[in-house]
């Protein structure tokens, strides 16, 4: 479950109902293809026990959109970035280590993830780029100037 975005400012500054709205419905879709996979799903390739979504924060920074996820411990090699149809799909998989002692606690994903969010209309989708540092995947996706709101004067 994620935590409500944090403002810096008033309460409904830089709030956008339509990005929350997107948001749910990309949770309610993956919730769905998760508990009844449909064929040729990513969902359906491995059943639905070992698929889990990794943390992560969105950012639109004004001139990008950019996704930040948790993966510790993946290498980059086991990682699928992927951009289509307006929406960025990261997946791959975190293999089990080979334990030498007994686990008393096991906390840690592993197994396949799979994270998708939609991208903004204006999203320039052939100069994404990607880097994992840290355990974390930045994916930085530029905007065109193309569709920035302005102000139209009415003649007449």
């Amino acid at each position: 479950m994620s935590h409500p975005a944090r403002r810096s400012r008033g309460p409904l500054s830089g709030w956008d109902a339509f990005r929350e709205l997107e948001d749910l419905r990309s949770r309610m879709e993956y919730l769905m293809h998760s508990s009844f996979p449909f064929p040729g799903d990513d969902f359906s390739e491995t059943g639905t026990a070992g698929t889990w979504t990794p943390p992560a924060d969105v950012e639109d920074t004004g001139d990008a959109h950019v996704v930040e996820l948790e993966l510790a411990g993946v290498d980059k090699d086991r990682i699928n970035v992927e951009v289509g149809d307006g929406e960025l799909v990261v997946h791959g998989e975190i293999e089990e280590r080979e334990r030498t002692g007994v686990v008393r606690r096991h906390t840690r994903h592993v197994g396949r993830f799979h994270y998708r969010t939609t991208l903004p209309p204006n999203a320039d989708t052939e100069h994404i780029s990607a880097e994992l540092t840290n355990g974390v995947l930045t994916v930085r996706v530029p905007r065109t100037g193309k569709g920035t709101p302005r102000r139209i004067e009415i003649s007449g």
